[in-house]
C-alpha cells in the first residue's frame, strides 16, 4: 500500500514529513490519528494499492540482502567461529601465504569470532574458505529459487510469503 497526504496543495509521502510539516504551522499529531481527524485538520489521505510488479522488485532486493549479509556471517569450522567479512579474508589471505613460506607444519594462533583463541596451519585456513564456497553456493541456489518463486507470483500476498529457507 501506498499512502500520500496531501496538505496546502502539498503531497507528502510519509507521515513523518506530513507531522513535521503541521508542527511547523503549530499542528502536533499523534501517531494514532484517523483519517477522519486528518481531514478535519485539512488533509487528504489517498491510498493507492502498490503494483505487482514493484511489490516484486522490493522482495528480490530485500532477498539479496539478506542473501549478502548471510555471505558474510562468521563460519563455522572444528567447533570454532571465524569471522568472513572483508578485514577477515584479507588476514585469512594473508597468514596463508605467511604460513606456506614457514612450511606444512607451521601454524598461527588465530582469534575466533567469538574471542577465543586457535591454533590453526594454512591447511585450516583454506578449509575455512572452502566451508565459506559451499555455503554461499547454498545460499546462492537459495536465492535463485526464492527470486524465481517471486517472479512466478501472482499476488503481493504470495511474494511477501517467499524467504530464502521455503
Amino acid at each position: 500500500m501506498k499512502t500520500t497526504y496531501t496538505y496546502k496543495n502539498k503531497d507528502y509521502t510519509t507521515f513523518r514529513e506530513l507531522s513535521e510539516t503541521l508542527g511547523k504551522d503549530g499542528i502536533f499529531i499523534p501517531l494514532s490519528i484517523s483519517e477522519d481527524a486528518l481531514k478535519d485538520l485539512g488533509v487528504t489521505v489517498t491510498t493507492e494499492e502498490e503494483s505487482i510488479e514493484s511489490v516484486k522488485e522490493h522482495k528480490i532486493l530485500t532477498l539479496k540482502i539478506q542473501r549478502d549479509n548471510a555471505e558474510v556471517q562468521p563460519i563455522e569450522y572444528k567447533s570454532n567461529l571465524y569471522d568472513y567479512d572483508e578485514k577477515a579474508r584479507d588476514r585469512i589471505n594473508a597468514a596463508i601465504i605467511a604460513l606456506e613460506l614457514q612450511g606444512e607444519e607451521a601454524t598461527i594462533e588465530w582469534t575466533t569470532a567469538d574471542n577465543e583463541d586457535a591454533v590453526v596451519t594454512a591447511q585450516d585456513l583454506r578449509m575455512i574458505i572452502a566451508s565459506v564456497a559451499a555455503r554461499s553456493n547454498k545460499l546462492h541456489t537459495a536465492y535463485r529459487a526464492a527470486k524465481a518463486k517471486v517472479e512466478a507470483a501472482s499476488t503481493a500476498e504470495e511474494v511477501e510469503a517467499v524467504t530464502m529457507n521455503n
